[in-house]
């Protein structure tokens, strides 16, 4: 008997991503994905067991790149808080970056968070998607909640504030930012949006 041929799992769900991405679950076909990650369907179904497979897996892998990337980005000393989080929106302007060994999106609509993009398709009648989305989400506002209260400690924005009513409102516009980018919206307007939502940041009350 032939033995199967061997893949990257990591890149064939990058691309998978990819696809999803574009076109989303119920635009993409397993023939699509197959297109995509240059794996036949037999291959796919018994590595993955079909599309649904696919997806969940691309989904965790997803949620591992957030969970270190926004970290990443807004972790540091007290004193450049403020600045990161700043860096933060502006990068928003752009969506989320595909993993680096796929070709970057066609579109602003292919940059959308992927998480949010399927919770808002299907996470309604699919638990484990909407399981996935919450903690890809949960993971993010953390990070934007540490660097919040980092920037508190250095006195940058009102100790008073509450810094998980702070990082709900922002992921509210970065999340929001993709719809609007979605419909062709210039980069300048994004940069626009991101440049008025750092200015809602409550700055400390001078007597």
């Amino acid at each position: 008997m032939a033995r199967p041929r061997s893949f990257d799992r990591d890149h064939v769900l990058h691309a998978a991503e990819r696809q999803f991405r574009t076109s989303g679950y119920n635009g993409t076909s397993v023939d699509d994905i197959s297109a995509a990650t240059g794996l036949g369907r037999g291959s796919l179904y018994g590595a993955f067991d079909g599309k649904h497979g696919v997806l969940l897996e691309a989904m965790a892998g997803y949620f591992a790149r957030l969970a270190q990337g926004p970290r990443k980005m807004l972790a540091g000393p007290d004193e450049g808080a403020l600045e990161r989080l700043h860096q933060y929106l502006l990068r928003a302007v752009h969506g989320v970056p595909l993993a680096t060994d796929v070709p970057p999106a066609s579109d602003r609509a292919g940059a959308a968070c992927f998480a949010a993009k399927m919770a808002l398709e299907i996470g309604a009648s699919d638990p484990e998607v909407k399981r996935l989305a919450g903690e890809c989400f949960s993971v993010v506002r953390a990070a934007v909640a540490e660097c919040v209260q980092a920037a508190q400690r250095n006195g940058d924005i009102d100790p008073d504030a509450d810094p998980d009513d702070l990082a709900y409102l922002l992921l509210t516009i970065i999340r929001g930012t993709d719809v609007v980018g979605a419909y062709g919206h210039s980069p300048d307007r994004l940069t626009s949006i991101a440049e008025s939502a750092f200015a809602l940041l409550p700055r400390p009350r001078h007597p």
